[in-house]
């Protein structure tokens, strides 16, 4: 794979956080155009390169490209108006704000609602019936998988190049599920290149192209989701479990 077909790329990055060292040196490229899993077992360090990727924790060593620019010593502000969209695990929604005020929030070039593309708002609309249908109601009150897809929406309501989610089938029921791989599955189809933190082996084996599977803090082993989908002695060494 060329340079020009990645997206994002970490070499080599470590992680301290405090006294405690929990990055060791990943290697991760996520291709253009592409979904890319990351999967590992609790702990394996998912979440710890997600945050280091947006700036939240910043890499001790190594360096992290994003579209061919050196991101790794920007702050997290500028990461995101390079395009790249976070939705953290506890996703982040303001409780006491209406599902419409989040919107607006998350979409910076606008003040109002009616400020908001209408094109994009539609569309993500589609996407997520709920979002629409809750519009004027209190986040808070929204279900689990309800808040899930207001937390992406937001991330998507202006443009992105990249999508970066953590873990985002955790606690939603199996129909939930399958209306968040159609939506990612979409969000893919319209250019967007996505990488997911992910627990769930079938949610992974439905939507990855690439995998990367962490374990103690490094990448130990990348390649094509099929692959690992087709290799039990793969993914039972890796994972402990069989897809």
């Amino acid at each position: 794979m060329s340079d020009g077909d990645l997206l994002l790329e970490l070499h080599g990055v470590h992680t301290h956080i405090g006294v405690y060292h929990i990055l060791h040196g990943v290697d991760l490229r996520v291709p253009r155009g592409q979904l890319t899993m990351l999967l590992g077992r609790n702990g394996a360090g998912k979440t710890t390169t997600l945050r280091t990727i947006m700036g939240l924790w910043q890499a001790s060593r190594g360096h992290i490209t994003f579209n061919g620019q050196n991101i790794t010593r920007l702050t997290t502000p500028r990461i995101a108006d390079l395009g790249i969209a976070y939705v953290p695990e506890n996703m982040g929604i303001f409780a006491d704000l209406t599902v419409k005020e989040n919107m607006v929030l998350a979409a910076r070039g606008a003040r109002t609602a009616a400020q908001i593309d209408t094109q994009r708002l539609e569309w993500i609309f589609k996407l997520f019936p709920a979002v629409e249908k809750f519009w004027n109601h209190p986040a808070g009150k929204l279900s689990g998988g309800q808040k899930q897809m207001l937390a992406v929406s937001r991330a998507i309501v202006e443009p992105r190049e990249l999508l970066i989610v953590d873990e985002p089938s955790k606690g939603l029921a199996p129909a939930i599920i399958n209306n968040m791989i159609e939506a990612f599955q979409q969000l893919k189809a319209s250019g967007v290149t996505i990488l997911l933190v992910e627990q769930n082996i079938n949610f992974a084996k439905r939507l990855g192209d690439t995998v990367a599977v962490m374990g103690d803090g490094r990448v130990e082993h990348a390649g094509s989701m099929a692959e690992l989908a087709a290799d039990e002695a793969l993914q039972q060494r890796l994972l402990g479990l069989s897809l």
